[in-house]
């Protein structure tokens, strides 16, 4: 019998642990030219935003993103359910609904079989399904190493688009999924996950965001992004950042995968939580033992991460519960004035 090729061998990265590092990416993406100004244009690159968002002049927004990444799974068919998943999350994230999308596929032909590549096609096209979306085309390329993802174009009314960086002082602050699918993708990779957290890996990896379409919906709901490569730590100084705030987390209410420390007392932990922490360490007060591992853990289609007023506390918890997240209907921390660090954690 063939052995089964496990794609995960054939990469030096794994999902969203595969991105630049956020200090890195700010000096690509510094530049002393003067870009075209365009006032449509309603959420673009100044922000570190999911996606470009630009205003069709009738009341609603195009929103406009790409993603894509190496295995973090060794399964072709879960490796493209999982980037689609990914991808698609990015409109939700801004409170959009998805509308179309197209494939970015990136394949060593030389090494590993097209039929390989077929699969996660197959796996992109079961989420587009899922997503209620038509995956509509896109391009490929021969490269060293497999990659996918997707470019996905999506709508909303532009009343209901939510920023990252429209944080209000006082907001509460909610993640609607459990932090620790960095640690469980090295743990994969180095053969030693368990089958428990493997299934439940795999679950959340290929789980669609769609919640954030709802969420745009709410006016009490001032900021939403999700929660990926750069970690809740990463993603949440953007929010303060871009708010001109800083924020408050408390650490005992973070939801974490169960029995993550099985890992991290072995020291099973991506390279790149330490790339994460190295470019945001001065921004950060209080880091704990634990909190350390799980706050700077890459996540591959994290939950969101969404600010809410936090006179609307109840209606929103109501709300969470209301559509199959009342595990998540607890603030883990709020938005404070602005001081001298970005994040200050109570573990």
């Amino acid at each position: 019998m063939t052995e089964k090729i496990k794609l995960t061998q054939y990469s030096h990265g794994a999902g969203c642990g595969c991105k630049i590092a956020p200090d890195v990416l700010e000096k690509i993406l510094k530049s002393d030219s003067e870009g075209i100004v365009d006032e449509k244009l309603l959420v673009g690159n100044s922000t570190k935003d999911d996606a470009a968002v630009y205003d069709l002049g009738n009341g609603t927004a195009l929103i406009s993103t790409v993603d894509f990444f190496m295995p973090i799974v060794d399964d072709a068919f879960d490796f493209g359910r999982i980037a689609s998943a990914n991808a698609i999350s990015d409109v939700y994230a801004m409170g959009g609904k998805p509308l179309l999308a197209t494939a970015l596929l990136g394949w060593p032909i030389n090494k590993l079989p097209a039929e390989l590549a077929q699969q996660v096609i197959e796996g992109a096209r079961s989420v587009c399904n899922e997503a209620g979306i038509t995956l509509a085309g896109g391009h490929s390329i021969d490269t060293l190493e497999p990659m996918f993802g997707l470019s996905v174009n999506g709508l909303a009314p532009v009343k209901h688009i939510k920023k990252n960086s429209a944080a209000k002082e006082g907001d509460l602050i909610y993640i609607t999924k459990p932090l620790g699918v960095g640690i469980l993708a090295t743990a994969l990779k180095r053969g030693v996950l368990n089958e428990e957290h493997q299934n439940l890996f795999i679950e959340q990896l290929s789980q669609l965001n769609k919640i954030g379409e709802k969420i745009g919906t709410l006016d009490y709901v001032n900021a939403m992004t999700d929660i990926t490569g750069f970690g809740l730590l990463g993603h949440l100084i953007e929010i303060t950042e871009g708010a001109g705030l800083s924020a408050e987390l408390n650490y005992s209410d973070v939801p974490v995968i169960r029995g993550i420390e099985e890992y991290t007392s072995k020291m099973i932990v991506p390279d790149n939580m330490y790339r994460n922490w190295n470019s945001y360490e001065k921004k950060v007060k209080d880091i704990g033992a634990q909190s350390f591992f799980t706050l700077n853990d890459p996540q591959t289609n994290g939950g969101l991460m969404i600010t809410v007023s936090k006179e609307n506390k109840a209606d929103f918890e109501g709300f969470l519960s209301s559509n199959g997240l009342k595990l998540y209907a607890k603030p883990i921390g709020k938005i404070t004035a602005k001081n001298e660090f970005c994040i200050v954690i109570n573990n």
